[in-house]
């Protein structure tokens, strides 16, 4: 829930928008540095993520990925093939929190698409595409979302 300003006495009207049709952001974030790669694709199965896989571990093909996922099916199958330079850390369930990659998602929800209605399937993906462009430019910003104060701790 977004807090809004609206005359005292009155409840705002916030058109409400029914979606059918759907896109993914696939997204990966390097706390320490603030390197990111993201592929906005139009599923999210085990080929999609195979395909993502497949192109962060090209983009940085001289690091060692640990790549924290929750266990939705497609992160879990046996069919992924995982790149040499991948490793997977699986979270413990119903802790979204510990992925640094959500404080992301969270913010680009709250500054990009908070009480907006998009006509198209289309709009979304612009705004989308947008948003990641705009908070990728800041390593600064990446690290400040997701560098947690636990890591700063000696």
């Amino acid at each position: 829930m977004q807090k809004c300003w609206f005359e005292r006495g009155l409840r705002p009207a916030v058109k409400q928008q029914l979606v059918r049709e759907f896109i993914y952001a696939f997204n990966s974030v390097c706390p320490q540095t603030g390197e990111s790669f993201s592929l906005i694709l139009p599923q999210a199965d085990t080929g999609a993520m195979q395909y993502y896989m497949n192109k962060l571990s090209k983009q940085y093909p001289y690091y060692r990925i640990l790549l924290c996922m929750d266990k939705a099916g497609w992160h879990t199958t046996k069919q992924l093939q995982l790149p040499e330079n991948i490793v997977i850390w699986f979270l413990p369930p119903y802790s979204p929190e510990l992925n640094p990659v959500e404080m992301i998602w969270k913010h680009i929800r709250a500054k990009y698409f908070n009480n907006r209605i998009f006509e198209t399937l289309d709009d979304v993906e612009k705004q989308l595409s947008k948003s990641l462009k705009e908070i990728f430019i800041s390593l600064h910003e990446i690290k400040q979302l997701t560098f947690y104060k636990w890591m700063h701790l000696n």
